[in-house]
């Protein structure tokens, strides 16, 4: 009698289990396969990253960098250069391009060079040519397949690539550069490539009938300089040219038409950074999210209630506190966009 009433009442719970809980039984394989792995949509809403956010962290390979994006929470990325070139098989630099940018920087803003730092400067020009025409060769022949290995390694983590960053979409590239940089971002499975805007209409018209010839979108990043406007020219030049919006350089720009801009662009935009920035009247700063001006919350509500398709891609620009570093910031920055999107 006892073993019988036992039976029923295991029948009875597993009937129970059957009814309550038939997606976890069909679908056990596919949580078992998602286990620990990060997922940063949000009630509908793709929040992803730039990996320039990580530039502070020790080691900027593509394998620490993945690691980096996972411990963030972060399912999608803007993946920069670096990262897949060097893993891809690109020369390492023999010079400090470093300081190439510091010396530059300095001559650019008319500060006087001392003759020791004049020779530094021409010296390190030299170096920084031939390694110029040396990653030019390789991207001539690079192979795909290691973009491929790295696209599979990222997956197999639970992070796409939507967007990919080389420096190889200048004026000053060559359209063998160009078309391998389109190429290397397809094999990642990206979507689009990103640039700074080049404020030149012939090489915005000449990027965009690549896109279209290779099959890939470009979107142009701007800066301070952007205005409602902006991006006008590039976009009626090629249907393959879109934004990369700066939602926090435009609030510094000191424009209050973010909304409106979004909204006139949105089937045009292909990935939007999103910091926070304060207006001008307020000191531009980049500032930790939510103490600055940039409207994170209303954008992130505009995406959801229109169902815009593009990613939210959190840029960290502002300075990581001390005891933090840049994973943690991050962090902080998908629960912010948690809970805008509550």
């Amino acid at each position: 009698m006892n073993k019988r009433r036992e039976f029923i009442q295991k029948s009875a719970l597993g009937l129970a289990g059957l009814v309550t809980a038939p997606a976890w039984l069909e679908g056990a394989p596919v949580l078992i396969k998602s286990l620990n792995k990060p997922n940063s949509v949000i009630n509908g809403v793709q929040i992803g990253c730039i990996t320039y956010s990580f530039r502070s962290m020790p080691d900027q390979s593509a394998e620490a960098t993945l690691k980096y994006v996972v411990d963030s929470g972060i399912s999608a990325i803007e993946l920069m250069g670096d990262p897949a070139e060097s893993f891809a098989g690109m020369p390492a630099p023999s010079f400090n391009r470093m300081r190439v940018f510091q010396l530059g920087g300095k001559q650019r803003r008319g500060e006087e060079l001392t003759e020791d730092e004049k020779k530094e400067l021409t010296d390190l020009q030299a170096q920084s040519s031939a390694y110029t025409k040396e990653v030019a060769a390789w991207r001539a022949n690079a192979d795909m397949k290691k973009f491929e290995q790295l696209r599979k390694m990222y997956k197999d983590a639970g992070v796409s690539i939507y967007a990919f960053k080389p420096s190889a979409f200048g004026i000053n590239n060559s359209d063998v550069e160009v078309a391998y940089g389109m190429k290397a971002a397809k094999a990642l499975g990206a979507s689009h490539v990103t640039l700074e805007h080049p404020s030149n209409d012939e090489q915005t018209l000449r990027l965009g009938k690549l896109g279209e010839q290779h099959g890939m979108s470009v979107g142009y990043h701007g800066h301070e300089q952007e205005t409602f406007t902006f991006w006008d020219t590039a976009i009626a030049q090629s249907p393959k040219n879109g934004l990369n919006l700066d939602a926090g350089h435009y609030i510094a720009a000191g424009h209050s038409d973010l909304i409106p801009l979004i909204e006139k662009h949105q089937a045009r935009i292909l990935s939007m950074h999103t910091k926070d920035r304060q207006t001008p009247a307020n000191g531009k700063g980049n500032v930790a999210w939510g103490s600055g001006d940039t409207p994170i919350g209303e954008m992130l509500k505009l995406m959801q209630k229109n169902k815009y398709k593009f990613p939210a891609t959190i840029e960290l620009e502002y300075q990581v506190p001390q005891g933090s570093d840049a994973v943690k910031e991050v962090q902080k920055c998908l629960e912010f966009c948690r809970k805008a999107l509550v």
